[in-house]
């Protein structure tokens, strides 16, 4: 997702019409449905979602790389096999206070 290609696509076109209402409030209902402002609120509407889902986007790659890089996940997976292998032997496994 790319916020910025989506604001310069829509900023010359909100700039030819001013101001508008929010995007689904009830000024913006009682517009008519060729109003300008009407349509300028959903391209509004429209680039601040776009903000949104790039800056979750960000925030997840930037969390997978942090939980990618806390653990030896490799070293953290082979202990689980060798543990649920050992308990499907039938070996006692303590049990230690966390």
């Amino acid at each position: 997702m790319s916020w910025w290609e989506v604001n310069r696509l829509v900023t010359p076109l909100l700039a030819g019409v001013g101001s508008w209402p929010m995007a689904g409030t009830p000024a913006w209902c009682s517009l008519a449905q060729d109003d300008p402002a009407k349509w300028a609120a959903l391209l509004d509407a429209a680039q601040h979602w776009a903000l949104r889902v790039e800056t979750c986007q960000q925030a997840h790659a930037e969390a997978s790389r942090d939980i990618s890089a806390a653990a030896d996940w490799s070293a953290v997976a082979r202990d689980l096999r060798r543990h649920a292998a050992a308990a499907r032997a039938g070996a006692y496994i303590r049990r230690e206070a966390s």
